[in-house]
């Protein structure tokens, strides 16, 4: 049977890897914090011009945050998160794509929901109980991610004695938490959330044992795009850091991601191709 991933009314199949565009509509995420602004107020033109490229470049998903999750970003609260991220999502819901909303607020993913969104990417792992009820409810697609500590703590002194088993278990009690919510097992994806609480040695271990944090048959969903871990190893600044990216993309989907989460579609995907290419071949 062809593994899916249920996300509302939409269904997604995970025959091969798909490609998760990211799009920041604030003014301070590490990468591209302040390009979807001006004057304070969300560009509705620019952040439709660059969701249609996205679209026509490979991605399948648009996934939309309002509130940076760098390393020592500070929270915002649901009532400025709704004001940048609302207007974007309505303006892209008639792309050929699937819309995500990359919150943790409960607040910010209903008025996401009715808005259009096909998903809830939450950092929190799903942490709040009426998050998990807003997705039984509404039948949308739920990544959970796992995080040691918060955006504000969670580079201090990252600490495991088996990253990949403390991942992967995190993940595993947090799915049953949402099963035994009213959450549709196919509705659930995960992400291990490289770089949120995680030294370079955990980052590299993880992708490196990806098939050993997937829990069941859940879709996994990577994240590597230009972080900081790429500028370790390369010593690129983050606007250099896209060669590094396509190439982590590459090494988690040949690992087992089913969905990777980049800033550069359009390069992404050629290197997908090219990883389609070798594997019908061998």
């Amino acid at each position: 049977m062809a593994r899916e991933w249920s996300c509302g009314d939409r269904r997604l199949s995970l025959e091969e890897p798909l490609i998760m565009g990211v799009m920041n509509i604030t003014p301070d995420s590490f990468s591209d914090g302040g390009k979807f602004f001006r004057h304070s107020d969300p560009m509705l033109d620019y952040a439709l011009a660059q969701g249609e490229a996205m679209i026509s470049d490979g991605a399948r998903i648009l996934d939309i945050g309002g509130e940076s999750s760098r390393p020592g970003a500070e929270p915002i609260g649901p009532v400025e998160e709704v004001r940048r991220v609302i207007p974007v999502i309505e303006a892209l819901t008639n792309l050929d794509g699937l819309i995500s909303v990359d919150t943790y607020h409960v607040e910010t993913a209903r008025i996401a929901v009715a808005a259009g969104a096909d998903i809830i990417n939450d950092i929190s792992g799903g942490a709040d109980p009426a998050m998990l009820a807003l997705v039984a409810e509404s039948g949308v697609g739920l990544c959970l991610m796992h995080m040691q500590g918060s955006p504000q703590t969670m580079q201090n002194n990252p600490t495991y004695v088996d990253v990949v088993g403390e991942v992967a278990g995190f993940l595993s009690h947090r799915i049953s938490v949402c099963v035994a919510n009213g959450v549709a097992v196919e509705q659930i994806a995960i992400d291990p959330g490289f770089g949120f609480g995680k030294s370079l040695s955990h980052n590299l271990r993880l992708l490196h044992c990806l098939e050993q944090v997937r829990v069941g048959q859940h879709p996994l969903l990577v994240g590597l795009s230009r972080k900081s871990m790429l500028g370790t190893i390369t010593g690129k600044a983050v606007e250099d850091r896209d060669t590094a990216s396509v190439v982590a993309a590459v090494l988690a989907a040949q690992n087992g991601a089913d969905i990777v989460r980049v800033h550069d579609v359009a390069k992404t995907a050629d290197g997908l191709q090219v990883l389609k290419r070798v594997v019908a071949e061998s």
